[in-house]
């Protein structure tokens, strides 16, 4: 690393730390006024000019510009909320009390998605610094309510489309596999997660009336039995029909990539994967298959010790992933008229969220530019990952209203076993000092 960043790596864990003290979790309304105050604080210390995107009590879109010597205009994305600590006993440190162990920062937000955040700023002071102003002009927004779905993005930024406009956009990042290859990310799967409802009586009954009343859970089960076969098929008519298999790139990507199976066969103590699945052909049903999974079942007694009892109603939560040319709204379609011709029209179904896949082609102009920077620094080929497992629910929104392509770029400080989303969630200290270098050199680069 260039030994003149130091002092913008020590910035960095400075900025983490503090943006790591402040509790922002979305899901229990807990700090994201206080911490929305302090990213805008953040990023105006930085140089930018900000102001705040908002509808009704939504958690506030922070947005920054700041114009650079070239007119390439770059739109970064990132989040300040983060998931709830829980179960606080799990952990070996507080939450939102940062502490250093063995090489490693912890806190809650450290990995997702706050130590990009921090990366990030530290990146732009160094160049501000060190270059007298940004090699490009950057727009920025920070929004609250990611780990919540972002269910008002859409409604925020559209009115302010035109603050969105740019030749390129960087999403939350990605970082670095365990050969030290650089990571481009270049889209994510859809989701449809969908709420499925059943009350068969007014009231619960004895177990011993089980015989001449209906079960709410046996008829949700029948129910999800029709949505999905033993075999691992969905069963809804039409819903492999618009699936696009990987193209020749994509295939191409996924075979350079790491095999991490070992590694999650412990993390998840299983000794195999669905159909022993293994090599590419694992790593493709991952990226380009679409899922039906059941997220949540609730019905009847579930407490310690014995409690005879007839459901009067029964509550299953699912979540679909989808693949290019599948959509949110052609599936949940599909999925409504399938359990009505199956006979199951007194299944109540309520939509949660929803959001159609988004991805950026191998091929893309974009895509070859970052990949030859990242390769530039690293010294090595960068391993694409053509579309993630997860979903980004905004991302199909911000593109749209961008106009323009858009990847993650490894500009992110996380590695494999950041623990995101769990207890003890950390980060390496040395991939937040290369994160800042690895934004430095990138964005150097685009201005060039």
């Amino acid at each position: 690393m260039d030994g003149s960043l130091q002092p913008y790596c020590d910035r960095a864990h400075d900025l983490l730390i503090e943006l790591c003290r402040h509790p922002s979790i979305a899901a229990q309304h807990q700090g994201i006024a206080e911490t929305a105050s302090l990213v805008e604080q953040l990023l105006r210390d930085a140089g930018f000019e900000t102001r705040r995107l908002t509808a009704g009590d939504a958690p506030p879109i922070v947005y920054g510009e700041q114009r650079g010597r070239s007119p390439f205009t770059l739109l970064l994305y990132n989040h300040y909320d983060v998931q709830p600590p829980e179960p606080i006993e799990l952990w070996e440190s507080p939450p939102f009390e940062p502490e250093v162990r063995d090489g490693k920062l912890y806190a809650r937000g450290v990995a997702d998605n706050k130590g990009e955040i921090a990366a990030r700023l530290a990146a732009i002071h160094a160049l501000r610094d060190q270059d007298g102003e940004l090699p490009i002009t950057i727009r920025w927004i920070i929004e609250g309510a990611e780990e919540i779905g972002s269910a008002h993005f859409e409604e925020i930024v559209q009115p302010h489309a035109a603050l969105l406009q740019a030749d390129a956009c960087f999403w939350e990042g990605g970082s670095y596999d365990p050969d030290n290859r650089p990571v481009l990310g270049l889209g994510a799967k859809g989701m449809l997660y969908v709420e499925l409802a059943v009350r068969c009586m007014s009231t619960d009954a004895h177990s011993g009336t089980a015989g001449i009343l209906p079960s709410a859970p046996w008829r949700l089960v029948q129910a999800l039995e029709a949505i999905h076969g033993p075999d691992g098929r969905v069963q809804i008519p039409g819903f492999y029909e618009a699936v696009r298999p990987p193209t020749p790139g994509e295939r191409e990507a996924l075979a350079g990539q790491i095999g991490m199976e070992a590694e999650m066969r412990e993390v998840y103590g299983i000794d195999s994967f669905v159909d022993d699945l293994t090599g590419i052909a694992l790593r493709e049903r991952r990226a380009f298959a679409p899922t039906c999974n059941i997220a949540g079942l609730i019905a009847g007694y579930g407490g310690e010790g014995i409690k005879t009892v007839l459901p009067a109603a029964a509550l299953a939560k699912m979540d679909f992933r989808l693949v290019p040319n599948q959509t949110a709204a052609g599936v949940e379609h599909a999925l409504r008229r399938h359990l009505l011709d199956r006979g199951f029209g007194d299944i109540r179904i309520a939509v949660l969220g929803a959001c159609d896949p988004t991805l950026t082609p191998i091929d893309d102009p974009l895509v070859q530019r970052v990949r030859a920077l990242a390769a530039s620094f690293s010294g090595s080929e960068p391993s694409i990952e053509p579309l993630i497992a997860g979903s980004l629910p905004l991302l199909a929104t911000l593109m749209r209203l961008v106009g323009a392509s858009g990847l993650s770029a490894p500009t992110n400080v996380t590695y494999w076993g950041s623990r995101g989303h769990a207890p003890n969630e950390n980060i390496r200290i040395d991939d937040l000092y290369r994160g800042v270098a690895t934004n430095v050199y990138i964005l150097r680069g685009l201005g060039r």
